[in-house]
């Protein structure tokens, strides 16, 4: 298992970058291949490179598991059809659209932003195949960009309220604790990359910050 605080693409928000898509990671075209082989060797996945639309936030617009893929309406066509040779995949419309923002997403469960419509839910339900539960975390709205999680494990903003835990609990069906990333930001879904295997976040990250990691996501 691996642990790395190294920025990449110049910047600590790694989560803002790099996505785990069930036994896929994808990253920005513009990653060295030397931070593609020591992503891979970090996190124990596969490095698909792409960008959505154009982007290089990839982590901000893609989340998903093994099942099915959510992204956001700023993909082109030739990016559906990159994705869709990893799985099912949901587009999200309507200017409501940041997938790896709005989605905390593991093989057991999807936590949403509450921003999302009713409907909007059952599409994610259907194509990802598990419980979609909408629910803040630290009264934020945009759960991915707060939180980390794998199939161990959830490292949540440091403010999150114990009744929001208990859904994100039962919804990820993994135990949650709470941390900081990049010396003491409570955006831990933007400051870590993290798989069953381990994480990757930012330089800035303390040693006590790295620690939390390791034992929310269960990766000692």
């Amino acid at each position: 298992m691996g642990l790395k605080a190294t920025d990449l693409l110049g910047t600590g928000q790694v989560g803002v970058h790099v996505a785990m898509v069930g036994r896929v990671l994808f990253a920005p075209l513009h990653l060295t291949e030397k931070d593609v082989e020591s992503l891979e060797e970090t996190l124990g996945m596969e490095v698909a490179q792409l960008s959505i639309g154009g982007s290089a936030l990839v982590g901000a617009l893609i989340a998903g598991n093994t099942n099915g893929i959510a992204v956001a309406d700023i993909a082109t066509e030739e990016d559906l059809d990159r994705l869709t040779s990893f799985g099912d995949v949901v587009v999200m419309e309507s200017g409501v659209n940041a997938a790896g923002n709005l989605l905390l997403v593991n093989e057991n469960g999807v936590i949403a932003s509450p921003v999302l419509p009713e409907d909007g839910l059952a599409v994610l339900s259907e194509t990802l195949k598990v419980e979609c539960k909408a629910v803040t975390i630290a009264g934020n709205h945009t759960p991915g960009s707060v939180a980390v999680c794998n199939n161990k494990g959830v490292l949540l903003h440091p403010d999150v309220t114990e009744a929001e835990v208990e859904i994100i609990e039962n919804i990820l069906d993994v135990p949650a604790m709470v941390g900081t990333v990049n010396f003491g930001s409570p955006y831990v879904g933007s400051g870590c990359i993290a798989t069953d295997h381990g994480a990757w976040t930012g330089s800035q990250t303390a040693g006590p910050e790295l620690n939390r990691i390791e034992d929310a996501l269960d990766l000692i």
